[in-house]
């Protein structure tokens, strides 16, 4: 009888990121345990042809209210159709690693569906899911180390190494996933790839003229938050309350210059790179060719906090006997919680590491620079205007981060920071964007009332609502907005003045610092019971959106209080009330960590 194929899948859905390089990892390890492998984000692995893999291991996030990433919605829907018979996958062994938070309530829902939907279709599960938590101390690490040696046990058990063959040993550099060529010559020897048809995506981004960049926080105020206005004339974009741009930043000039002088590359210098493996694709749409400055300024992650994948690689490279030995041990199992002093505590980012290890940075070959360090993200911002009431133009609302740790130079948040230096009166300046479609949905009936509930920059999706709710004449709007102080950070006081004195808005503003006693938008909702408990009867929408650190537990512990008071509920009944408007759509939440 035939040795069972030595090939594994791994599978992934990413919004972060986390999941496409845990998934990375992953492969690293089948390739040195002698697998053909294959890496791919779970949309763009043909899903029909699950029936014919032996082995995969599907390695994905939960994000927002326990939704799917975006880059495995497609495999979602297809893999929850009712008429997939029952045996589908029998021929598969498979296991989940999830990746959550669990100051959601939907703790990696995403991965506990998942591996209960592919057991159901006949898969043979090789264990338990794993369920990496990032409140951990020492991060979705703790769950996944121990879980993956189990894993690889029960996988070599089924799938022995070919006789004579042993583990490939991890001093052994495995060759890049991509060919990096230099254009020395001054030739340009590549073809610039045809623009794809569509509206703006993450593979063609628009680029947004910058208009205003208005700070909407006294100058007194610890937080500094800017209303950014963008020209979006000609691009295309359909947008409405609810949708989100994803915003495509770049690093500090400065910092660029930092890393190139650290990796001995010169900005200038061209380059082609491809895929190594046939019919793979590049994980982020590069020119072709390509110089070093705008590979390291647009495309490479050098102000995050480094992963592990990070140390391990560094590790193998580095020439220098003490850097190797310290890089190692922060990529060790028992070195974990030294890493996360070092790194993760302090949010030390990958320039400053690579700061910390000028021998092993100077030696880095740049063939390996993707392998080594991750592409920036584009971050995610709630649309804070309706194009019905300004076509053509897009706002958003950024908190700026900035925050001190025990590291001598204070921490800034790439994409916020990047946004607030821009000044259109320096010169023309433009954001690479595109729209993607958000969580939450208005009702479409003119007569549904809508209760939003915001704290802070949670109100930016809001005010796109009642300007697109205004425009198309729905009145029965009531906000519940949060901040500290009415004077330094009640975001669009006027507006709010305006649409109240005709008649399309209801506001309750709860200031936190304004008083001794703390005044929260959940004590507001219970202050205001009647009114929120007619509306409710009425047919109304409940919306939250804002932090989601004790936020979202005390809005719902303040409306199940209103239902039982008002509605004379018991709290069983209360939570159940609560828990059937979520699932017809009348309870919506959007929140971030």
């Amino acid at each position: 009888m035939a040795p069972p194929p030595r090939r594994l899948l791994v599978l992934f859905g990413s919004q972060s990121g986390t999941a496409e390089d845990l998934a990375e990892r992953i492969g690293r390890q089948a390739e040195r345990r002698r697998f053909r492998i294959r890496v791919d984000a779970l949309d763009a692995y043909p899903v029909a042809k699950l029936i014919e893999e032996p082995l995969v291991i599907f390695v994905c996030a939960t994000t927002g209210q326990g939704d799917p990433p975006d880059n495995m919605k497609n495999f979602w829907r297809f893999l929850f159709r009712k008429n997939l018979p029952l045996n589908s996958l029998s021929r598969l062994d498979y296991a989940v690693l999830g990746l959550g938070d669990s100051s959601y309530p939907k703790f990696n829902f995403v991965a506990k569906k998942l591996h209960k939907r592919l057991h159901q279709l006949g898969g043979w599960p090789l264990l338990p899911p794993a369920l990496g938590d990032d409140q951990h101390d020492l991060g979705p690490d703790a769950a996944v180390d121990p879980w993956l040696a189990d894993l690889w046990e029960k996988i070599l058990a089924l799938y022995p190494l070919p006789a004579g063959l042993e583990i490939i040993s991890p001093d052994v550099i495995l060759p890049s996933r991509f060919t990096f060529r230099f254009l020395d010559d001054g030739t340009d020897q590549s073809e610039a790839p045809e623009p794809e048809p569509g509206p703006p995506c993450e593979s063609r981004p628009f680029l947004a003229r910058l208009l205003t960049n208005q700070r909407v926080t006294s100058e007194t105020h610890f937080q500094d938050v800017r209303l950014i206005e963008l020209d979006i004339t000609g691009s295309g974009i359909q947008a409405a309350a609810g949708d989100v741009a994803m915003v495509a930043p770049s690093n500090a000039p400065e910092d660029v210059a930092l890393f190139c002088r650290l990796l001995n590359l010169d900005p200038e210098r061209r380059f082609v790179v491809r895929p190594a493996e046939e019919g793979a694709a590049l994980p982020f749409p590069l020119p072709q060719p390509c110089t070093i400055g705008r590979l390291v300024e647009t495309y490479l992650d050098i102000t995050r906090t480094p992963r592990r994948s990070f140390f391990e690689l560094a590790a193998q490279l580095s020439p220098d006997e003490r850097e190797r030995e310290k890089l190692a041990e922060f990529a060790s199992a028992p070195g974990q919680e030294e890493l996360y002093a070092y790194c993760h505590r302090v949010r030390r980012t990958t320039l400053e590491v690579l700061s910390d290890f000028p021998r092993t940075a100077s030696a880095l070959p740049h063939h390996l620079l993707l392998d080594l360090i991750p592409r920036t993200r584009a971050r995610a911002f709630s649309l804070a205007s309706s194009l019905l009431a300004l076509p053509g133009r897009i706002q958003i609302l950024v908190a700026v981060v900035r925050y001190k740790t025990r590291l001598a130079r204070p921490r800034r948040g790439l994409c916020s920071n990047w946004l607030a230096a821009l000044d259109p009166a320096q010169g023309a300046a433009h954001v690479p964007l595109w729209v993607k479609k958000g969580t939450l949905r208005f009702p479409p009936d003119p007569e549904t009332p809508v209760v939003m509930v915001a704290p802070g920059t949670g109100v930016a999706p809001f005010r796109a609502a009642l300007q697109e709710r205004r425009a198309q004449g729905k009145r029965g709007n009531f906000l519940f907005f949060g901040c500290r102080h009415q004077a330094h950070d009640f975001y669009f006081r006027e507006e709010w003045a305006e649409l109240v004195a005709r008649g399309f808005l209801s506001v309750f503003p709860a200031f936190s610092r304004d008083q001794d006693e703390k005044i929260y938008v959940q004590h507001r909702l219970v202050e205001n019971q009647a009114l929120v408990w007619d509306l409710v009867q009425r047919g109304a929408w409940i919306y939250l959106a804002g932090s989601a650190k004790d936020v979202p537990d005390a809005v719902a512990a303040a409306l199940r209080a209103v239902f039982q008071s008002q509605g004379a509920m018991t709290e069983t009944e209360a939570a159940d009330f609560l828990a059937a408007l979520e699932r017809a759509g009348r309870f919506q939440s959007e929140t971030w960590s």
